[in-house]
């Protein structure tokens, strides 16, 4: 960490907390640090560079322009503290030195370059005489999902600057969970020209969890008002990829691109389910539907179904054995009739730690294959928990992945366009293509807030030569995909 960085953090804590004593404020700090190295061979299958996009127009660079450096070190280091005026009024500040390699930025010996960001921001109260909780600001929002699946499919576990509002109405049985944020404001106050765009993207979402004993479940319903102009090519969503390969189809880079009308509306609808009154046996589900652009040209609908199913077993001692599965509609054989895959904004599902899916590996630097969740099926199965020795825990998981997506479709975009980030091998699976992995996970607890980590991960795909081309398939047939990465995780 360079000079100014460490200074200007040291400044800002104690500033905090002298300030604020006067005013018998309590400060509460909390974070992690992480250092680690990571061995990762054939990323993206190939060992080169995926297709990004340049700028919002969309312009895009293809596939396998660079090739990858196997070897990296990374550290990363969080800091939150909470403003505590009372029990009932707090305000949030996270700062984060971004996740880097060493040699590189800030973690360089030569002019390192500070990387302070503010990643949580958010005042939190409780409404006076009531047990309704109010958050304003840059905050982590979720629409429900099972902890088993590791977050929702449709919008998980990211960050986002909104209001939200939980409110129980029937005791500890059924509560309300509501909220407003803003996703994507490109042009801020002021548009670059005279004549005004529809630049943001806004997201409203209403659940209603419902607890009973042995059973819990969260219907649900969300719907986004999206700016035909919003920077959906360059605003990332999640593993490596962008609002505009999630939310929008494949359609909507043909001739006329991009949307006839102003704003669209998004919508979907859902439910997540955990069943416990069969114990040690549980049983989780999660069924969602999305549409989104239904009312403007018909190559740039996009609408579709997701469902997962998992269940584990927690009797034993030594570990607990998982099986999952889930289905997700694909495209069919035309691009011109809109896209068939269940639109989605910032996914976080995955379980069993799996290789394939950016989820919750804690040494999450270049730590998956960044899959797509939807326009596929699959199943797996994990052993959780294992522990032979105290202190010590593993886990292995095991995963087949099948596609759902139309060759035809997927090809024919890529004869338009060539190369192209909307569908990129082994994130987009079509109906003649699989990949299987296997991660095995391990954990050593040197303290209670210390932990020593080891996390492998192997993949192997099938790809067609006709539909990603020669190069690309040849590459992945070189050799398969694994990483090895080891380091240390500290919490205080």
């Amino acid at each position: 960490m360079g000079r100014r960085v460490l200074f200007g953090l040291i400044a800002l804590c104690s500033l905090a907390m002298t300030g604020l004593a006067a005013a018998a404020t309590e400060v509460r700090m909390t974070g992690d640090a992480l250092v680690y190295g990571n061995y990762f061979a054939h990323q993206n299958f190939t060992g080169w560079s995926g297709a990004s996009w340049n700028n919002n127009i969309p312009t895009w660079t293809g596939a396998g322009t660079q090739t990858e450096d196997r070897f990296q070190l990374w550290e990363r280091f969080r800091l939150r503290a909470d403003f505590v005026a009372d029990e009932a009024v707090k305000f949030r500040l996270g700062l984060k030195v971004v996740n880097d390699t060493w040699g590189h930025g800030t973690l360089t010996a030569a002019n390192p370059t500070p990387s302070i960001k503010v990643y949580q921001a958010y005042l939190q109260y409780k409404w006076p005489g009531s047990d309704v909780e109010i958050t304003a600001g840059l905050q982590e929002v979720s629409l429900p999902a099972n902890e088993f699946f590791c977050d929702s499919v449709v919008y998980g576990g990211d960050r986002a600057a909104g209001l939200v509002v939980r409110a129980p109405l029937l005791g500890d049985t059924l509560s309300v969970y509501s909220g407003f944020a803003r996703l994507i404001d490109t042009n801020r106050t002021y548009d670059t020209t005279t004549t005004q765009v529809a630049d943001e993207l806004d997201l409203y979402f209403l659940t209603l969890p419902i607890v009973a004993p042995g059973f819990k479940t969260t219907p649900w319903a969300a719907l986004t008002v999206a700016g035909r102009d919003a920077a959906y090519y360059t605003n990332y969503s999640y593993a490596n990829t962008t609002f505009a390969e999630n939310m929008l189809s494949a359609g909507t880079l043909l001739t006329p691109a991009k949307w006839k009308n102003n704003q669209n509306t998004y919508f979907w609808a859902g439910d997540t389910f955990e069943i416990t009154a069969l114990d040690p046996v549980k049983i989780y589900g999660d069924v969602a539907y999305g549409i989104g652009a239904a009312g403007d040209r018909k190559k740039s609908k996009r609408a579709g179904w997701f469902a997962d199913l998992g269940a584990e077993y927690t009797g034993l001692d030594l570990l607990t054995p998982q099986a999952f599965g889930w289905w997700s509609t694909g495209e069919d054989g035309s691009i011109q009739n809109g896209s068939e895959r269940l639109p989605i904004l910032e996914s976080s599902w995955g379980p069993g730690n799996s290789f394939l899916f950016d989820t919750t590996q804690d040494l999450y630097m270049n730590s998956n294959m960044g899959m797509s969740a939807v326009g596929n099926w699959g199943l797996g199965a994990s052993l959780d928990k294992i522990s032979f020795v105290g202190k010590l825990t593993h886990r292995l998981t095991f995963m087949y992945v099948h596609g759902n997506n139309a060759s035809k479709a997927i090809r024919s975009l890529n004869v338009a366009l060539g190369s192209n980030p909307y569908y990129q091998m082994g994130h987009d699976l079509t109906v003649d293509e699989q990949v299987m992995s296997v991660n095995f996970d391990n954990k050593y607890m040197v303290y209670d807030n210390l932990a020593l980590l080891l996390e492998t991960g192997w993949a192997h795909g099938d790809f067609q030569k006709s539909v990603w081309g020669r190069r690309l398939v040849n590459a992945s047939r070189d050799g398969d995909s694994w990483k090895v990465a080891f380091g240390l995780k500290y919490r205080y």
